[in-house]
């Protein structure tokens, strides 16, 4: 078998040969299903180390490189990697060493949130193909930015919001579609997630022997080490990431938006706060709720931390609100409940449709596809996920403001809010900068 990267070289060349290498570019031309694509993977702890697995589950993948900013962490996973593949991959703790390595084709970004905007403009601009983490960014202009930068360099990407991939999901959507549920007036999209605990007060201390530290907060504000912050709980700090509007609002929010047909909101508000455990260390929310406007419909999306209690008796999903019944749907499958007048059901139930639990696998396949046949209309393009992850980012401009917005998502600014709008650009630590495209 050869790999991708030596089947592009013959391309290139052979197409040089008939005098059309000037419009066809390397990076533009298919390949073979039996030629290997090697992937590097920045950011190896969580999600990263689960989107590789997905990765290696595919045939004629290989992973030639791991980049991490936490030594016991890329040891681990080096190690683990070996016995996957039954090679060791090379070892950077440099993310822009990893992208310059000829040898890879495919980068997986599976950093925290705020690390997303630099590693994946770099890998658009070095010719590889991208699949990235949720939320695509943790600003509305690294957003903008990354779709631009993938935009310009016609790079395939894939993002983690795999719900797109998994076929009960989709199944559902094409009911909604039929019409069946009469005028949908009203979508809710919910998470509560009872198994996350309140996050102790820790003191700030030394950060652990291997970890650059330093790196690690790259262009968030230079902070002491604190325990809290770091791995998985960066999550509930906005240094790093939008708490779980952004981390599940993502996937949630955007079958609601997938279903409706819809992008942008024409306004939105938001409340909540730090209702349920007040004194723990987390900065984001643990209670929140916020109301999207478009025309003819409206979308809640409501969280609470802590708690399962969610609608529909159900501690996550979406539920599309029509004349006739609600379709709802989740992670185990999808009904329908009808609407009663004069004993009559207005619709067929629907019983449980369950789901196939192969998502993520799905979503990797889907992506790989799109590498080896140069396709960008994957399932979670870059512009579906940047508008999906606008969406979710407006939800919390709205809370922090305290006021309804109104959105213009033709200028991608706030309407006649200058503070609002002082949101949306994130304030990057030297030397790091906003990438230029």
């Amino acid at each position: 078998m050869t790999s991708r990267r030596s089947f592009i070289k013959k391309t290139t060349a052979a197409t040089a040969a008939v005098g059309l290498a000037a419009s066809m570019p390397a990076a533009m031309s298919a390949c073979s299903p039996n030629e290997v694509i090697r992937c590097g993977l920045i950011g190896a702890k969580g999600m990263g180390f689960a989107d590789l697995r997905a990765f290696l589950g595919q045939p004629n993948t290989e992973c030639v490189a791991i980049c991490d900013v936490d030594q016991r962490v890329l040891d681990a996973r080096l190690t683990d990697t070996e016995k996957l593949q039954g090679k060791k991959p090379k070892a950077y703790n440099d993310y822009r060493q990893l992208i310059a390595d000829p040898e890879v084709d495919v980068v997986i970004i599976g950093t925290p949130d705020h690390w997303h905007c630099l590693p994946f403009v770099e890998a658009c601009q070095a010719g590889k193909d991208i699949y990235c983490e949720k939320p695509l960014g943790n600003s509305i202009e690294e957003i903008n930015l990354m779709e631009a930068a993938a935009q310009k360099y016609k790079t395939v990407v894939q993002v983690g919001q795999w719900q797109r991939s998994d076929p009960h999901w989709r199944d559902a959507v094409e009911y909604v579609y039929s019409g069946k549920l009469g005028k949908i007036r009203t979508v809710r999209t919910w998470a509560y997630q009872g198994w996350m605990e309140p996050v102790p007060v820790k003191p700030d201390r030394e950060a652990p022997e291997g970890v650059d530290y330093d790196f690690w907060l790259g262009p968030a504000e230079k902070r002491p080490f604190n325990p809290n912050r770091f791995h998985f709980n960066f999550r509930w700090f906005w240094d790093y990431a939008g708490g779980l509007m952004t981390d599940w609002g993502v996937h949630i929010i955007d079958y609601g938006l997938f279903g409706m047909q819809a992008k942008a909101p024409k306004s939105v508000m938001a409340m909540g706060g730090k209702f349920a455990y007040p004194d723990d260390a987390a900065e984001t929310p643990d209670s929140l709720q916020a109301l999207y406007e478009f025309d003819g419909f409206t979308m809640l999306w409501d969280h609470g931390t802590g708690i399962d209690g969610g609608h529909f008796g159900r501690n996550h999903g979406v539920g599309f609100v029509g004349n006739n019944g609600t379709l709802v749907v989740d992670r185990e499958g999808w009904e329908v409940i009808p609407e009663r007048k004069n004993d009559k059901d207005l619709v067929e139930r629907v019983e449980l449709q369950k789901g196939s639990g192969k998502g993520l696998d799905l979503h990797m396949a889907d992506f790989l596809n799109g590498v080896r046949n140069r396709r960008r209309d994957l399932n979670c393009s870059i512009e579906i996920a940047a508008n999906t992850a606008r969406v979710a980012h407006l939800g919390n401009i709205a809370l922090k403001t305290g006021r309804r917005l109104y959105w213009d998502s033709e200028k991608s600014l706030f309407i006649d809010d200058p503070e609002a709008n002082e949101y949306l650009v994130p304030t990057y630590r030297s030397p790091w900068t906003l990438p230029k495209i």
